[in-house]
């Protein structure tokens, strides 16, 4: 006779689950009011694309601050684009909550239930996602509610390494469960990348991919009816 897991705690990725955000750097550019420009070709080439997914590791990890960050990426091609043009398309690619998130996460807390945030993000886009308690989190407000708030730069840890699963359970004293199974497991997690759910599952962690492209309040909610941990949808 199969028994529901015993969750105590429903942590989420933000970006692609929680906040909406570009996928593609042309989306991105598009967001930013940025049009198209010569010089793509040394954008595109491998050692810049390379060069750039150093300086966004680094980034992400809080190893270097924003304005170094903007400034090396334009460099990884220079004359495509400037310093400030790489700002403003970083500024833009976080757009808006997806819609019933923030209803969702009143109603684990009407339901007793703890929330988390373990998201790879950087100085910048936190600032806004979850400012300062003395500040009004007004672009992004459901980040701010949730009970455990951590992120890959101030951990100095991203996913999918596995080590910033044991950061997060060391940092709030939740159970992980036993490694690839997750049996005995009291966290949920929700991310929208394969390789962030598959390491957060060799943690121990009980983790299902959402789908960034559709509806991921919904998707969520059945997920956690699934679990046991809503037991009937909401009116």
């Amino acid at each position: 006779m199969s028994t529901q897991p015993d969750i105590r705690i429903v942590v989420f990725d933000l970006g692609g689950v929680i906040v909406r955000i570009c996928r593609t750097w042309e989306d991105g550019c598009r967001a930013a009011g940025l049009s198209p420009r010569d010089g793509i070709d040394r954008w595109e080439a491998p050692p810049a694309k390379e060069r750039r997914r150093e300086l966004n590791s680094l980034h992400q990890r809080g190893l270097i601050p924003s304005t170094d960050f903007y400034k090396g990426i334009a460099l990884s091609a220079p004359g495509v684009y400037t310093a400030d043009e790489i700002r403003r398309v970083h500024h833009a690619w976080t757009l808006d909550e997806y819609p019933g998130v923030g209803k969702l996460i009143d109603e684990l807390h009407s339901a007793g239930m703890t929330t988390g945030v373990l998201s790879n993000t950087n100085e910048a886009h936190w600032a806004r996602l979850a400012p300062p308690i003395d500040q009004p989190a007004t672009e992004y407000p459901t980040p701010r509610r949730m009970h455990h708030v951590h992120a890959s730069h101030l951990l100095q840890l991203i996913k999918p390494d596995v080590t910033i699963y044991h950061a997060f359970v060391n940092r709030t004293g939740f159970r992980a469960g036993a490694a690839d199974t997750a049996h005995g497991s009291e966290i949920l997690f929700f991310d929208d990348l394969i390789e962030n759910v598959q390491s957060a599952r060799a943690a121990g962690w009980l983790a299902h991919q959402v789908d960034h492209a559709g509806d991921p309040a919904s998707e969520m909610r059945s997920v956690l009816r699934e679990m046991g941990v809503f037991s009937i949808d909401p009116p």
